[in-house]
């Protein structure tokens, strides 16, 4: 298990992202065994369904310096951490009502020297900022993740989507997103050729803001 999936498909990282790359996984494996965070099946294929999942958001959004973004369930830190690696000057805001996880994402997060990731140990009810974008792997089916992020979106728009969430769901959402009209669906499978990714999607969906 090491960084060269990532490396293949993000060639223009700097040596010090791609340090952090290799370094997560000696981290997770590590933090693994103490608190189980990843499942035993999928740490050996940590890089595949977890990193490069998480980076699948990217081929859909470039987050701009200085943007605020949320990660809401965040479990053993995806996809926040590696789009963190990936975006230094944006600000990522990780929240678990999972106490443990959230001090493995904490710890992993030092380990790394990430200094624009912030963890918060609540439910996202209680948070009461505004960001840019909310990410997510598939935590809840739309409507309920709608309703638990209401109100967290910014006003001003500055990125090439409007301002909304990017949601990493996989199989047929036909029936999870009938009442979004304005959903657009992006599969990965046009971006990653490893057989894990046929049926994952990300979901964008704009999101008004709500003062």
């Amino acid at each position: 298990m090491d960084a060269t999936l990532i490396r293949k498909y993000f060639p223009d990282l700097t040596a010090l992202q791609q340090q952090q790359f290799e370094k997560l996984g000696e981290l997770y494996q590590d933090w693994n065994k103490k608190i189980n965070v990843v499942s035993r099946k999928d740490i050996d294929e940590l890089y595949l369904r977890h990193v490069l999942h998480s980076l699948g958001i990217t081929k859909v959004m470039s987050f701009l310096p200085g943007a605020q973004v949320l990660d809401v369930g965040t479990g053993g830190g995806f996809p926040g951490i590696p789009l963190a690696i990936l975006f230094p000057e944006t600000q990522f805001t990780l929240v678990d009502s999972i106490g443990k996880k959230v001090k493995v994402v904490g710890e992993v997060a030092d380990g790394l020297g990430l200094q624009n990731v912030t963890v918060k140990n609540m439910r996202v009810e209680g948070l009461q900022l505004q960001f840019d974008f909310i990410v997510s792997r598939a935590v809840a089916a739309m409507p309920t993740f709608v309703h638990w992020v209401r109100g967290k979106i910014k006003k001003e728009s500055s990125h090439s989507l409007k301002n909304g969430i990017l949601y990493l769901k996989g199989g047929d959402l036909a029936e999870e997103l009938k009442t979004y009209r304005n959903a657009q669906i992006f599969n990965l499978s046009d971006y990653f050729i490893e057989d894990f990714f046929i049926s994952k999607k990300v979901v964008y969906l704009p999101l008004k803001y709500k003062g």
